[in-house]
């Protein structure tokens, strides 16, 4: 497996020959972007163009509501991608080759020279503290299982919170990997409370996933995220669980290879 953060929640993902890319934010630094009474500002551009990122075998998308997940740029990509996962209401709003997925849902990804295959399946996921759905609409994560057992499990919990749902997932699935959403975004205009994974979040994920290596995303490129990767780094250290993060910045790639 390898992964490649290109910026924000934007990752490209190769598994088992195939590419998966994470939430497309391709426009450049300095956009804003008004969505009611909030403002989100983007502070830095992505690592990648799209063209550069081309192919690719499928968009995952955590929502599509959102522009610091889903920008003008990000948009334009995914409509021409040959598949979009996303949540049901997302999938109703682009229409095309969106599908939409509910929790514990799966779809599968099949090649056509090759045996190969992905399932990917729809995981919970809360977009900020009890009660935000309403505001905060429909989010999804995903957990990516390779047909072959010696490919790890990925777990990419888009836009959440540590809850119930994530624990769920942890119980459900034997994840060696997680592309975590972090920043502790804040939008005080529709709450204090932070919206994405904060590092006590984060921790509780990692000990709720014995097995699994983090992969943080999406703490850097916009205004209102709270913290940094050197939070995440300190944090974990105080922790312990150093050993269990990979850092990684906008441009930074990690290649695994997992035995079974």
């Amino acid at each position: 497996m390898k992964i490649t953060s290109i910026g924000g929640p934007t990752a490209l993902i190769e598994i088992d020959g195939f590419r998966l890319l994470t939430d497309p934010a391709f426009d450049p630094a300095g956009s804003e972007f008004t969505n009611g009474p909030s403002t989100l500002y983007k502070t830095a551009g992505p690592t990648m163009t799209p063209e550069q990122v081309d192919p690719v075998d499928a968009v995952l998308l955590s929502h599509d509501q959102h522009y610091d997940n889903f920008d003008r740029s990000g948009r334009e990509f995914s409509l021409r991608a040959p598949r979009l996962v996303t949540t049901p209401s997302g999938a109703k709003r682009l229409g095309g080759a969106a599908v939409g997925l509910s929790p514990w849902e799966s779809t599968k990804l099949a090649t056509k020279n090759s045996s190969a295959s992905l399932t990917i399946t729809s995981a919970p996921a809360r977009h900020g503290p009890p009660g935000i759905e309403p505001m905060s609409g429909a989010v999804t994560g995903f957990i990516v299982q390779p047909g072959n057992e010696r490919e790890p499990t990925v777990y990419i919990t888009g836009d959440t919170v540590w809850y119930e749902g994530v624990a769920d997932v942890a119980q459900r699935f034997d994840v060696t990997a997680i592309v975590l959403f972090a920043g502790a975004a804040r939008v005080p205009s529709r709450t204090p409370e932070h919206l994405t994974m904060n590092v006590q979040d984060a921790i509780a994920t990692a000990r709720a996933f014995p097995k699994a290596r983090i992969f943080p995303v999406h703490h850097h490129g916009w205004k209102h995220f709270s913290e940094n990767l050197q939070s995440l780094v300190d944090g974990f250290a105080r922790a312990g669980l150093s050993d269990r993060l990979q850092p990684m910045m906008p441009g930074d790639s990690a290649d695994l290879i997992f035995q079974a």
